[in-house]
């Protein structure tokens, strides 16, 4: 997959929102990291928000 590394930023940020006592943003993160892992599993094309082009 060539938007992995949206994965390694979100676990970052949730990584950084537990050490600083920022566990509603953990919990945030952790439900957006759900929803990548499950559209990128999907395998559905995704329209480019901006063009409308299918990715």
């Amino acid at each position: 997959m060539h938007h992995d590394w949206i994965f390694d930023v979100l676990e970052d940020l949730r990584s950084y929102a537990l050490q600083n006592g920022l566990t509603a943003t953990a919990a945030q993160v952790d439900d957006a990291l759900r929803v990548a892992r499950a559209e990128m599993q999907s395998g559905l094309p995704r329209a480019h928000p901006e063009t409308g082009r299918q990715n």
